[in-house]
C-alpha cells in the first residue's frame, strides 16, 4: 500500500481506563516555571581505537553536577558526562570491545537494552556488577538490524535509583541497509535523540528519590527532555527524524503535536517497521523506542511547533530557513523476518499481577538464584503474556524480555496495534489483556523478563530464563547471591546490612518474601 493511501491513525491504541493518569499516586506534569532552553543534544562517544572489523569503547558511569534549572547544581550520574550519556553508536557487523568504568560510589551494571548480546554477564543484568574502581572489559559482536536501543543501569533492587540518578544513554545500531533509506540520518541536525523522562526537583533543585519513591513507580511533575527543562529545537530541515526513548521510571507519554501535525512512524524497539505508521497520537510505555519523521513543507520561517504529552507542552520546534526537500518516504522500509513455531513447542505463560507492593510474576517475587524458565537456543517458541489487573483498576504493565527481540503475534487473539508490526523487545500489556509474542533467542545464558515500570521490577515483577543447549542443557552460571550484593552496598554505603535503605526492598517484606 502506498503511504499516501495509508489510514492516519488518531488514537493512543491503549485501554483508557488504564492509563497512569487514573492510578491515585499519579503525578501530572506542570509547566516549570523556569525559561526555555535549547534541547540538550548528547555527543557521539568517540572511539579509544578503531579496524576494519574491530572497535575499542570506553563507557564511564560517572558522578557529576549538572545545570538543569537556573540556581543550584543538581547532583547526577551519567556515562561518560555529568547526565545520561554520550550517544554510542554500534555498526552492525563489527567486534567491540567496551572497558566498562564505574566511578560512582557504589555498585552499578550496564545492560544493553535492545542489543541481541549474550548474558548474563555481557547483557548486564543484576548478575554483572561492576565495583567503583574495578573496570571491566567485555567484548561481543553486533548482529541486528539497525534500530535505537540504549544503555541503563540494572542493579537489581537499586535499579529505579540508578536510573532515576540520571543512568541512560542512547545506543544505536546502524546497518547498511538503513543507510541505503532515503531518511534524515544527520545526527543532531535532522536526526535527533529524544529521551522522555520526569523529575521532581527539592528547594535546592535536587532529585530526592527516597522521598518520591512510589512502588507502583516513581514520578515527577516536570518533564525533562534530554536532561532539558522547557527545551526548545531550532529545525533547519524540512524533515526531521526524532527517535524517541521512553526513559522514565514510570510515566506513559501520550504525544501529539500542535496543528495534528502527522507522525510518520518508521521504526518500533528493534528496528524499522515493514512500512509507515502515520500517526497523530503515538503512546509510549516505559522503555519503548519509537522512531518518527516530521515533515515541516507547510510551515515557514518563525513559525513553532510544538509537542505534547497530554495536554502538556514538552518540547517546542522553532522552525528556521530550510531548503525544499521532495524526497519521499519508501513505500517498504524492512522486510521482517521471524521464524516459524514448531506446533509442538511448548507455550511460556507469564503472568503479571499485582500493584503496588504486591506486584508478581507468575504468583512470585524475583529470586536471584532461581530458574524460572527455559528455552532451547535458536528454537523459535510461543509466551503469551497475561495482566489479570483489572480493566478499571490495574494499570498497563509494560513487558520487557532480555536477550533480543521478539515478534509480536496477537492481543487477545486480535491483531496487534497497526506501528507493532517490526521487531520489538518491549510491550505494554492492558489490563485484562493476553499478548502473544513468539521469541529465538540467538545465544545462551541466563536472562531476566519483567514489568518495566522500573520499581515493579526492583519490587519483584521479574523473572529470569535459562536458554540451553542440547550440548550444556543444564550448564551453570556464577549467578550473584543476594547476601553478595547486599554486603557490597553496605561497605560502599559505610553502614550494616540491616541498616540499608533500599525502598523497593519494602515490596518484598509486605509479602513475606526475599531475592534469595
Amino acid at each position: 500500500m502506498s503511504k499516501e493511501n495509508q489510514n492516519v491513525y488518531d488514537q493512543y491504541f491503549f485501554n483508557e481506563s488504564a492509563y497512569d493518569y487514573h492510578d491515585g499516586g499519579y503525578v501530572p506534569l506542570e509547566v516549570a516555571d523556569v525559561p526555555e532552553s535549547k534541547l540538550g543534544i548528547p555527543s557521539l562517544l568517540k572511539p579509544d581505537k578503531e579496524t576494519d572489523t574491530d572497535v575499542w569503547y570506553t563507557v564511564e558511569a560517572q558522578p557529576g553536577e549538572t545545570q538543569i534549572v537556573p540556581g543550584q547544581k543538581t547532583k547526577t550520574w551519567g556515562y561518560n558526562q555529568s547526565l545520561l550519556g554520550q550517544t554510542i553508536v554500534y555498526k552492525s557487523g563489527k567486534t567491540y570491545h567496551v572497558t566498562l568504568k564505574n566511578s560512582l560510589p557504589e555498585l552499578t551494571t550496564f545492560h544493553w537494552h535492545g542489543l541481541d548480546v549474550p548474558g548474563p554477564f555481557i547483557d548486564g543484568g543484576c548478575h554483572a556488577p561492576v565495583y567503583p574502581n574495578q573496570p571491566k572489559e567485555i567484548t561481543f559482536k553486533v548482529d541486528q538490524p539497525a534500530a535505537t536501543t540504549w544503555l541503563h543501569a540494572h542493579p537489581c533492587p537499586l535499579t529505579g535509583w540508578d536510573v532515576w540518578h540520571g543512568l541512560a544513554a542512547m545506543v544505536l545500531v546502524k546497518d547498511q541497509h538503513e543507510a541505503s533509506l532515503p531518511l534524515p540520518r544527520n545526527y543532531g541536525v535532522d536526526d535527533i535523540p529524544v529521551v522522555l523522562q520526569d523529575r521532581r526537583f527539592d528547594e535546592n533543585n535536587q532529585w530526592d528519590y527516597d522521598r518520591d519513591y512510589d512502588p507502583d513507580g516513581t514520578a515527577g511533575p516536570t518533564a525533562v527532555i534530554n536532561g532539558t527543562v522547557n527545551p526548545v529545537f531550532d529545525v533547519t530541515t524540512q524533515k526531521l527524524r526524532l527517535r524517541f526513548l521512553d526513559g522514565s521510571n514510570r510515566r506513559e507519554w501520550r504525544l501529539h503535536l500542535s496543528d495534528d501535525l502527522t507522525m510518520n512512524q518508521i521504526a518500533s524497539d528493534g528496528g524499522l517497521l515493514p512500512e509507515v505508521v502515520q500517526l497523530k497520537k503515538l503512546m509510549l510505555t516505559c522503555a519503548e523506542r519509537a522512531e518518527v519523521v516530521l515533515d515541516f513543507k507547510d510551515y515557514k520561517p518563525g513559525d513553532q511547533v510544538t509537542l505534547y504529552s497530554d495536554d502538556v507542552p514538552i518540547l517546542k520546534f522553532n522552525i528556521k530557513e530550510f531548503a525544499k526537500d521532495d524526497t519521499k518516504l519508501p513505500d517498504q522500509l524492512a522486510k521482517i523476518e521471524y521464524p516459524d513455531v514448531d506446533p509442538a513447542a511448548p507455550i511460556h505463560q507469564v503472568v503479571l499481577s499485582g500493584t503496588d507492593e504486591e506486584v508478581a510474576m507468575n504468583g512470585k517475587k524475583f529470586g536471584m538464584m532461581r530458574i524460572d524458565d527455559r528455552q532451547q537456543l535458536g528454537v523459535t517458541e510461543y509466551w503469551d503474556i497475561t495482566n489479570t489487573n483489572d480493566c478499571c483498576g490495574g494499570m498497563v504493565h509494560p513487558y520487557h524480555m532480555h536477550g533480543g527481540s521478539f515478534q509480536i503475534v496477537s492481543r487477545n487473539g486480535k491483531a496487534p496495534y497497526p506501528n507493532e508490526t517490526g521487531y520489538k523487545d518491549t510491550v505494554g500489556v492492558n489490563p485484562g489483556e493476553t499478548v502473544r509474542i513468539k521469541m529465538k533467542f540467538n545465544y545462551a545464558g541466563v536472562f531476566m523478563y519483567h514489568c518495566h515500570i522500573i520499581e515493579h521490577e526492583d519490587g519483584g515483577m521479574m523473572a529470569q530464563m535459562q536458554v540451553w543447549t542440547p550440548e550444556e542443557p543444564n550448564k551453570k552460571y556464577a549467578l550473584m547471591p543476594m547476601d553478595t550484593l547486599m554486603n557490597a552496598l553496605a561497605e560502599e554505603r559505610h553502614c550494616k546490612p540491616e541498616e540499608l535503605v533500599i525502598r523497593s526492598l519494602e515490596s518484598y517484606k509486605k509479602m513475606g518474601m526475599d531475592m534469595c
